[in-house]
This record gives C-alpha cells, structure tokens and sequence, in this order.
C-alpha cells in the first residue's frame, strides 16, 4: 500500500499559480514565440535607427517636420497627440483589493473554503436548531483569513518599500521652441554652433514626458539623454552607454557617422534614453520617444513579456498538489469505511469532511507568508529590499550566479595601472609627461584624464606653477585619434617648448620615428615596433587599455601649432588603465563557493578586460565565450557552453536573457545581478532578479531584490537568509505531511474495528486548529548551520518518501493508545466512547506537537540543537493546553471528559517511545537520503 501511495503521489503534475505573481508562463514558451516577436520589433528599431543615421540633415528635418531652431508649441503638441507620452512600459501597480483577491487565491484557500461552505450546509444550514454549531465554521474561516491577511499586509509593505527606492531619471529636458509655425529657414546649410542659434527660438524646460519626435534637444555635461537622437551639433561631447552596453569608458558623439555598422547603439551620431552626458556639449534632435527608443523596446520586452514560473512557484506547486491529491483519496476512504461499518452516513461524511480539513495543510500559506515576512525583515537589516516575497526561497535555492562585471566586480572607475617605457619598466618620467598633458589641456578631460590627474605628487615634483607654462594645444579627434598640448619649460635659466601627446598605440606610431630607453634615443626600425606590440599585447592581456605618450622639442621662437606639428615625435612609454576590482570581491566570490554556489560573469565589455577584473579577485577562468559565438549557438549547443564556460563577455540583453535561460532550462536555481537597462530582460528571467538602488529605473522594476549596496558580501548575506527561510517553510512540510499521513492511517485502522469513531469531527478540527498555532512560531526558529551551507532546492518526492516513511511511526503509538485505552481502561463501548476520544486527542495533540522538535533537525534535540524560544513557548503553551482541556470547563462543550490519573504515565512512555524511535529511524534516513 505504502509504494502504492508514494507512486501515485509522486506522479502529482504541477498546478500553474494565477495572479500577479503566479501567472507565469512556462520556460519554453519564453523562448518561442513571444521571444520572437520581441526579438522582430527589435531588429525593425535597429534598422530605424541605422536608416535615421544616414539622413542628410535637410531630409531629417523633412521627415520630422522640424528645423534645427525646433517645433513651435502647437507643433509640439500636435506630435504628442500622434505619438503620445515620453514614457517607457512599467507594470502597474495593483488596487488593494485586487491585491488582496490575488493574496487570497491559492489552492488551499480555495479548499478551504469550500469545506467551510460545505461545513456551513451540514452543521448550520441543514441541521436542527438545537443542534447547529458554528464551530467548524469559524475554525476554518479563521485560518483563511489569517492567511490571507498576513500574505496581503506583508507584500504591500515590502512593495511600498521597493516603490520609495524608484526615481525618474531626470525630470526636464532643455528643448527649442520655434515662434514660427514652420521649421526655422537654412537646414543643414548653415553650420550648427554649440549651442545652435537658430533664428526666432528660444530654450524651455519641459517634463520629459512632453518631448516628441522633432524637437531639438540641448545636451551638457551631467545631463541625461532623455529620448533617442540624431546628433545636431557636438563639442567634445562624451556620452557614457554603460546602462545599455555595459561598457565602462564613454564614447564620443559627434555629427558624422565615421565607420558603418550594423548595430545601433555603435552609431557615433546618435545618442540613447537613459545614457547620460559625460562631458562637453551639444544638441540633437529627438527621433523617438518613449516606447518606441531602444530603452523602450527593452523594457516593453520586461514588462509584457509574462514570466516563467520560477522554482519556488513550480516546487510549492508539487507540493500543494500531492498533499491536495493524498486528501482527496483518503477522505472518501475515511466516509465509505465508517459508512458501511457504523451505518450512519451523515456521521460518516461528517466525520469524512472533518478528516479533509485535517488533512490539508490549511496553514502552510500562512506559514509560508509569515516566513518569508520573517526573512524580508532580517534582510532589510543586511541592506537588502526584498520587492517579491517568493524570491526570498529563491535566493536560497540559488545554485548558479549570473553576475555583470562594471561596478559588481570592479568599482566602476578608471585607474591608472601602469607607467611604463617602452619596453614595459615602470617609469616616472612618462608619468610626468601624460601628468602635464592632461593637466594643460582645455578640451575633454575624460576619465583617462581624472585618473592620471589624481597623481597630484607628480604637480608638486613638477613644480608646475614655476616650471612650466602652457603654450599651445592640439585637441583630440577622432580621426588622429590622440592629442597634443605644448609647454614652455624653464631650466637653468634656459626656455624651450615641448610638445607632449598621448593617444592610441597604432595612431602615435604612425607619428613617431624614434624611441626613448633611459637616456637613449634610438630609430623606431620594423624589429622595434614588433617589440612594443609585444610588450603593449601583454598590457592588453593584462586586460589594460594602452595610451602611449610621445615628445618632441621645438623651437621656443614659435607660438602656433597644428597637425602637422605631431610628427618625428619620440616615443617614450605608455599610460595603461583598468576599472579596479573592489577589495570585497575575492572574499564574497569564495564565500559564494564556500556555499555551493557556481558564479557566472555576463558582461558587455571586453574579454581581456574582463579575464583580468577575473584574475585579480581569484576567480578561475574556465572558458570564455562571446556574444558574437553565442549568437550562432542552437540551444543544444548553448546548453553545453553555459556549462562548460563561466565568461561571458561582449554580450548583448539577448544574449545575457539566452544564457539565464538555458541555465534554467537545465534545472538550475539562477540568480542574475546587474544594474542596467541591459542586464533589466535577464533579471526578469531568471529565479531571482537582484539589482541595486544606484540601478536604472527598468532594471529596479525587474528586479526582485534591490541591494541597498552593490556588494556581492551583501548578496552572500541575504543567500543565508534565505536558506534559513527555505529550512523553516520545509520543517512544516515535513512534519505536516508525516503527521497527516500517519493521522489517516490511524484512523483508517480505528474505523475498521471500533464500534464508534475513534474522534468526533469537532475533536480533529480542534486538535489541527491547536497543532497549527504551535508551528506559528516556525519563522521564528533557528536553523542547524550544516543546513545553509548548500543551496536548498524543493524535492517534492523526497516529500513524499519522508511522509511514507515517518507518517506510519505515529501510527503504531496511536495504535498502542487505542488499546490502552480499549484494554486497560476499559474504553470498549459506545457508552464509552468520550473516554476513548479524549484518551486519543490528547496523545495525537501531544505527538503532533512535539514532533516539531524531532524533525527540525538532523541532531538530537534538545540536546545537540535547541529550538528558538518563541517555537519553546508555542510548544509548551499548547501542550499545556491539551493536557488541561479535558479537565477544563470546556470540556463538556467539546464533548470531552477528565482522564484518570493513571493514564499520565502511559502517556509519558507512549510520547518517550514515539520519539526514541523517531531519532532512530531518522539516523537511517539520514544516512541514505541525508537530510535537507
């Protein structure tokens, strides 16, 4: 019979939760049609973008109805009518009573309910007046309540909190407005200013949500791009897209477009919603707003696209099923054996609906909420918000960290690494010389340039102010790719100008003829170049980026300078640079492996770059793979390489949301961790999406998790709150499917040969409703420290062997009660049946509470792992209380009568026996199945 039941609950199919947070649709269907389509709308935005990039500017204005001094207001207006508000998708929050209808609906809920309803009809409806009791009603309804409510309050706080951490990214946005009707007269013919004077316009601050395809947009420094644009006009206009590209330097923007290309965010004259102005200024009109903007295909593609069920959902599913399943058959059991053997069917089905209610674990919601609200409370000590209470078991069950590299593993900044000669010895002097031409130069100082000015020893070894003076400047384009800036040095009394430039390694080869070692001068032969390309591939496998730094002395006579002047030059060494990894990664990263969780790195940004930041913290580098090879990947083929590698660089959205979800696909728990509109299609696909309160808008929305610091020590500290939130959900499983099932067995072995019922329906609800209260404690309860240091995932049929295991234990006890009481205390008639359910109420009340404390842990308890004080409390409270009922007041009332003293020791030993043998068979079960 036992391998009967264990097989066909085993074989329970999961139930696909409803409501906000249950509707989710199955892994694969994600990446079939729905993904699809997003990825067809995507690939139409890039060719939108590439087509506008190529516009001549009067036909871009033509085709926008605008100029280059803007739309009028009636203009303006009359576009945001065609094209409506400056606002991407986000899911919208819910109504409170919607809220509270989908805190409601679950299957035990619903359950439950219908057997109130069903109790409702038996004992109030249908029943004589003098005979009606809302007991079981009130008892029922109780814990739906209880349930729904706590669930209810618990999310709303936790929402309201992820809510206050939310904020626009800017406001306002500077635009041109046109007095005139038309487009202002000239388009492309006259040349765009900085600031584009444009005859009849003036500037307005208006609400990003007001902008519109057409208008002409102002950017400086600090500014975020509020739409996407084509690029006007630009002066040193720097325009950093680590939101979309994770890539950590900022690229130039500018009116040409230099180099073809098939992807839109490469575009040099078109700039993108949510990347922000590093330096410089310029202006550029709007030719996509909202929805329609890169920003805005992906987070349409986030919050429209429904989400898989993740394994929280899809393991508190199985088990719902197979204790909802297990119910459904023994219940009917129950009536038709007490039916034909009593022959009194309402008592039968009666006694069949009590046993239904006994049988479903009409707490587990309310435990489960209690729990996790536990657990969301404990986090937000450790700096973490948990927005979904679910993704608290997620982030224990978690086996596999997908994790962006920018400002996670490194501190997203620049630093400068190296100084170095030519041939790679560390070397002061071309420190000197990058320090004085960072220093001099007016145009863009970038973050190359911050970093090197940041060696402000290098200014007092100088003497800059007494030393040195500022001559001429070459700025940088992108054309010669470097820069040059001239200094008058006096010396000894003697003046003489030098030029000092920096750039790209192959573009200030090209203007050097010599090379400098020590004191040396020598020619740059064909056998010297092939040495520093040596040397600077070796920076570059170090993950560094190489500017090199060339000199050349000139005549103090002259006093302008130009191109033509960056030639002959000397070449003296090299500036290399690195986003450094924080000094908290190694550690977090070990303590991530220490607690059996496997560590991915998704990023955007360069291989070389990215195996260095790796190297650096200690992480070992298996295999490395990039986006433009994970593109060509079926999914078979992809499956292998999530496994076999654990780089990923130069990735786009798609790719990092394939991976999350191949990973998935293969029975993975994966947490995905990033701060980007990039990273915002993988955090919505995987178990457990993790972003931070710095992160873009999207990002925080997909999330569900919002680290209050970007720290992976942080993350590994809500990882052990989870576990313990996992362990404590899994204590009442554990023991209410044991119990339950050993219940059902003792009951079906009573009814076969007493003359009576073993209980009344009013003992087995009162005896659940006092055995549930006792394990309201359970969030509270401490956690064995074996336990946390492995992921925890759901194992719906180890489940089901615990209760075909442990459930039959309780059973002999109760069988060894029924003959004590039938044999010693004479309990054999229906006269004397009160006697006989009082005998069996106390015992199963007090074996089912104490239990508690044998399954909590693989230890012995009390003893090698004690139970938290509240669950102490709870314990003892309720078993004061059973001990007591029968001699109480309400005894009568719940047909009860007083034990004889002499039934207290026999209870003592049947309770001494019940556990003894329970710690004895769970060494057993320890040692083949271990114990989770």
């Amino acid at each position: 019979m036992f391998t009967f039941l264990k097989s066909f609950f085993s074989s329970a199919a999961g139930l696909r939760r409803t409501g906000r947070h249950f509707r989710r649709a199955p892994i694969l269907e994600q990446g079939g049609e729905a993904a699809a389509v997003s990825s067809e709308a995507s690939r139409r935005a890039n060719r939108r973008m590439l087509e506008t990039s190529s516009l001549g500017f009067d036909s871009l204005f033509m085709l926008f109805g605008s100029g280059r001094g803007g739309l009028s207001e009636a203009q303006a207006q009359a576009a945001r009518d065609r094209h409506g508000a400056n606002e991407v998708d986000h899911e919208k929050p819910l109504s409170w009573h919607a809220h509270l209808w989908l805190s409601y609906r679950n299957p035990f809920n619903l359950l439950l309910t219908a057997l109130a309803v069903l109790s409702w009809l038996t004992d109030v409806r249908m029943a004589a007046s003098e005979e009606q009791s809302w007991t079981a009603v009130v008892i029922i309804g109780s814990m739906v309540v209880i349930s729904t409510v706590l669930r209810f309050v618990q999310e709303r706080r936790s929402n309201r909190a992820a809510e206050a951490l939310k904020a626009m990214v800017q406001n306002t946005a500077t635009v041109l407005r046109s007095d005139a009707g038309a487009p202002a007269e000239g388009g492309a013919r006259r040349f765009f200013g900085a600031a584009l004077h444009a005859t009849g316009s003036h500037q307005r601050e208006v609400p990003l949500a007001e902008l519109v395809p057409g208008d002409v947009v102002l950017l400086s420094a600090g500014d975020m791009v509020p739409a996407d644009c084509r690029i006007l006009s630009a002066k040193d206009l720097f325009v950093a897209q680590a939101a979309l590209t994770g890539e950590s330097l900022p690229v130039e923007k500018h009116m040409a477009q230099r180099v073809e290309t098939g992807n839109s965010l490469e575009l040099e004259n078109m700039a993108f919603m949510g990347t922000n102005v590093v330096s410089g200024s310029g202006s550029a009109l709007v030719v996509a707003t909202g929805s329609n903007t890169y920003f805005g295909q992906l987070a349409g593609r986030v919050t429209q696209a429904s989400r898989a069920p993740t394994q929280f959902q899809q393991g508190i599913n199985r088990v719902s099923w197979i204790l909802i399943r297990f119910m459904l058959v023994m219940a009917p059991v129950v009536m038709l054996i007490n039916g034909f053997t009593k022959g009194d069917w309402l008592e039968a089905l009666l006694f069949a609906l009590a046993i239904a209610v006994g049988l479903t674990p009409e707490m587990l919601p309310m435990i489960v909420t209690a729990t996790l609200a536990k657990g969301a409370l404990r986090m937000s000590r450790r700096k973490v918000v948990v927005k979904r209470l679910d993704a608290i078991q997620n982030l224990g069950a978690m086996n596999v960290l997908c994790t962006d590299k920018t400002g996670t593993l490194t501190q997203d900044r620049i630093v400068l690494e190296r100084h170095t000669d030519v041939y790679g010895a560390s070397s002061d002097d071309v420190l000197a010389y990058a320090y004085l031409n960072s220093y001099y130069q007016t145009g863009l100082k970038n973050l190359l340039d911050v970093a090197v000015l940041q060696h402000a020893e290098v200014e007092r070894r100088l003497n800059l102010a007494a030393r040195y003076r500022k001559v001429d400047e070459i700025p940088f384009d992108f054309s010669r790719r470097r820069m040059s800036v001239v200094v008058n040095e006096t010396e000894n009394g003697r003046d003489h100008h030098e030029l000092i430039c920096k750039g790209a390694l192959e573009e200030m080869l090209s203007a050097c003829t010599r090379l400098r070692v020590g004191s040396e001068v020598h020619l740059l032969t064909d056998a010297r170049r092939a040495d520093i390309r040596r040397v600077t591939a070796e920076l570059n496998r170090d993950g560094l980026r190489v500017i090199a730094v060339g000199v050349k002395e000139m005549p103090p006579t002259q006093q302008a300078y130009g191109v033509a002047d960056e030639s002959d030059l000397v070449l003296v060494g090299y500036m290399a640079f690195l986003d450094p990894p924080k000094e908290s990664t190694g550690p977090a990263l070990a303590a991530l492996k220490a607690s059996g969780i496997e560590v991915k790195v998704l990023t955007g940004d360069v291989e070389l770059v990215t195996q260095k930041v790796c190297r650096e913290v200690g992480f070992e580098v298996r295999k490395v793979f990039l986006g433009a090879e994970i593109e060509q990947m079926d999914d078979a083929q992809l499956a292998l390489a999530v496994r076999e590698a654990n780089v990923f660089a130069r990735l786009t959205p798609a790719h990092k949301e394939r991976i999350v979800r191949s990973l998935r696909a293969q029975g993975d728990t994966v947490g995905f961790m990033g701060d980007g509109i990039n990273d915002a299609p993988a955090l919505r696909a995987a178990d457990v999406g993790i972003s931070v309160d710095s992160a873009v808008d999207i990002s925080k929305e997909a999330a569900d998790i919002i680290l209050l610091e970007k720290s992976l020590m942080v993350l590994e500290d809500g990882v052990i709150e989870g576990r313990k939130t996992f362990c404590n959900m899994l204590k009442y499983l554990k023991m209410t499917a044991s119990s339950n099932f050993g219940n059902v067995f003792s009951v079906l072995v009573a009814s076969a040969f007493l003359p009576f019922l073993p209980m009344l329906p009013i003992h087995l609800l009162l005896q659940n409703l006092m055995y549930d209260i006792s394990q309201t404690a359970i969030p509270f309860d401490n956690v064995d420290e074996e336990l946390l240091k492995q992921p925890q995932q759901w194992d719906p049929d180890g489940l089901g062997r615990f209760m075909v295991f442990f459930g039959p234990i309780s059973s002999i006890f109760d069988i060894a009660t029924y003959a004590l009481m039938w044999y010693v205390f004479q309990a054999n008639a229906p006269e004397h049946q009160t006697l006989f359910q009082s005998g069996w109420f106390v015992e199963g009340l007090l074996s089912q509470t104490l239990i508690v404390h044998m399954i909590r842990t693989r230890r012995i308890p009390f003893l090698q792992s004690r139970a938290s004080w509240p669950l102490m409390g709870m314990t003892l409270m309720v078993v004061t209380l059973g001990l007591l009922l029968p001699f109480s007041p309400l005894a009568e009332y719940f047909q009860l009568q007083a034990l004889p003293w002499s039934y207290f020791p026999w209870l003592a030993g049947i309770l001494l026996g019940y556990c003894v043998l329970t710690q004895l068979l769970k060494s057993l079960w320890v040692r083949r199945y271990g114990w989770q």
